[in-house]
């Protein structure tokens, strides 16, 4: 990469550092919706939660729709193979506000929504004979079903869930066509460990592990260079002072102060203008990062081999992009190519494993390239991102009556599954299906100050325990997992695992510094530009 490009892409990437932050959430749905708002009183105190209906038409199952129970009623079974399977009825009339003309004998009833309040429907339809009432709605959305202010305790026996209405007016149509439907209500749940979760978390570990040695290696190299220049004596160097090799770009604390107010706008933005086009337009953007990123990586890897030595030694020069070897442009279709079909096949089931790969190379060259100078400004960034990631995941549901970041990495209102930078992992073993999600920020923004550790290690000459890098890695470790652990215990609610990673990374790293007194020279100066007086590097050439 010349130094024009590397420049580029420097400022690319600290722009998708900003604007990418996204906490870890769960995505296609949380299966249990808790709400202090709706009223709770005896009889109307349950869990909102999702509910399964697998449609049977002539002894075959044909289509399973997904609603939503209600405040009141029984709570539903939640293993499918005690579900009863209850043949369905449309009332008549069909709002059930007045007792039903047809009889009922233990079928589930079909009713219109409106006209009388949902516990009345219910009681009516129980009164009539009905052992379920399925309610569908008037708009496409599900509507949680409550009880009414004024209304005394409320004793229903049959369980009561609402359908959207395409959901509804699909029912409507098997019965218009057909004598015998049979539905079946049951609400699974999810199993207690998520076997995604375990993967994300080594994912997330090792692609920091990964970036932090290429960081410290690259660091070191330098450092190596600058010494050998200094000890021949050049007169050219005088007191010049000493800067990083041309691909390296360091983060000031006005830029990590900024972070707070360009993030926050990027989000807005992100919220305001979401739809179809808008996450194409960041489809596009992820593909340019991850081409980079996934060049940037193999030119790395590949140079590592005698084969390739000569090939990425050899440059060309490339109008606008200046001097690029000829390795690079060797790999350059092949990465292309990976993030174009990426692109066109990105809905099919198994495109998470290339948004995963395009997205990892994007935070490691991102890691490479971005860098923290001092734990100063390491803490300011982090400090920074800790209130950001906690106001726009809990605080702006009071703003904005939504959670804003959980909207945003959800993509909703877009059509699409969410935007495309996350890690994601299918959850595995799960009735519900979706993702597991972590975003990139939460492995970027702390990776910053984890890499950090690791090159003023190296560049000092510090071993593995005597050092910052093992604890701050494995911090930030036990950060992330406490994260998926307040994730479940939450019913899967979206978590801003910057709550939880800044406190065991920053709090791990400044009290170790203060305790071995290195705190002052962590905080103002930072890694070395060169080896430790007392340090004799060795070259790996």
């Amino acid at each position: 990469m010349g130094f024009k490009g590397g420049v580029f892409f420097c400022c690319f990437c600290l722009i998708f550092a900003v604007f990418l932050l996204s906490s870890s959430l769960v995505i296609g749905g949380d299966i249990v919706h808790h709400d202090d708002v709706a009223p709770k009183r005896p009889g109307c105190n349950n869990n909102f939660v999702l509910v399964k209906i697998p449609t049977w038409v002539h002894g075959n199952e044909v289509t399973e729709f997904v609603g939503i129970g209600a405040r009141f009623g029984p709570t539903l079974e939640s293993k499918e193979k005690r579900a009863n399977q209850t043949r369905l009825a449309f009332a008549d009339p069909t709002d059930c506000c007045s007792k039903p003309k047809n009889k009922l004998t233990g079928e589930a009833i079909l009713v219109h929504r409106g006209n009388c309040s949902f516990t009345r429907k219910a009681k009516v339809a129980e009164a009539a004979g009905a052992s379920a009432i399925i309610i569908i709605n008037n708009q496409t959305e599900l509507f949680k079903m409550v009880c009414e202010p004024d209304e005394p305790d409320v004793d229903i026996g049959i369980p009561a869930v609402m359908l959207p209405q395409d959901a509804g007016t699909s029912l409507i149509e098997f019965l218009r066509n057909s004598s015998t439907v049979y539905v079946q209500l049951y609400s699974p749940k999810r199993p207690t460990v998520d076997v995604a979760e375990v993967f994300l978390w080594l994912m997330a570990v090792a692609t920091i592990l990964c970036a932090s040695y290429w960081s410290a290696w690259s660091a070191r190299e330098a450092a190596i260079e600058q010494d050998k220049f200094l000890k021949d004596g050049s007169d050219d160097y005088g007191g010049k002072e000493v800067t990083h090799s041309g691909g390296v770009l360091d983060i000031s604390t006005t830029s990590a102060l900024l972070f707070v107010v360009v993030a926050s706008c990027f989000l807005i933005m992100l919220y305001k203008l979401m739809s179809f086009w808008f996450i194409e337009v960041l489809v596009v953007l992820f593909c340019i990062g991850g081409v980079e990123g996934l060049q940037t990586c193999l030119v790395a890897l590949l140079s590592c081999f005698r084969w390739f030595e000569r090939a990425h030694e050899s440059v060309i020069k490339v109008p606008l992009l200046g001097p690029v070897s000829y390795l690079s442009l060797a790999i350059s279709p092949f990465c292309l190519a990976f993030a174009v079909m990426w692109a066109v096949f990105r809905r099919v089931s198994f495109a998470w494993i290339g948004q995963d790969i395009l997205g990892i190379v994007l935070i490691i060259t991102v890691l490479q390239i971005i860098r923290v100078p001092n734990l100063k400004v390491g803490t300011v960034l982090l400090t920074c991102a800790f209130f950001y990631d906690i106001f726009w995941v809990f605080v702006s549901k009071w703003l904005f009556h939504k959670s804003v970041m959980i909207e945003v990495a959800r993509g909703d209102n877009s059509g699409e599954d969410g935007i495309p930078m996350l890690l994601k992992i299918p959850r595995m073993f799960d009735p519900w299906g979706g993702y597991s999600i972590i975003g990139f920020g939460d492995i970027i923004l702390p990776g910053l100050v984890v890499a950090f550790s690791l090159r003023y290690d190296w560049l000092c000459n510090k071993s593995l325990r005597a050092g910052y890098f093992l604890w701050t890695m494995i911090a930030y470790g036990l950060g992330l997992f406490v994260t998926y652990v307040a994730l479940n215990l939450m019913d899967g609610h979206g978590q801003p695992a910057l709550l939880y990673i800044v406190p065991c990374t920053l709090g791990t790293f400044l009290l170790l510094g203060k305790k071995r007194g290195d705190l002052k020279h962590l905080w103002t100066k930072g890694e070395p530009d060169r080896p430790c007086p007392h340090i004799r590097l060795q070259s790996t050439e």
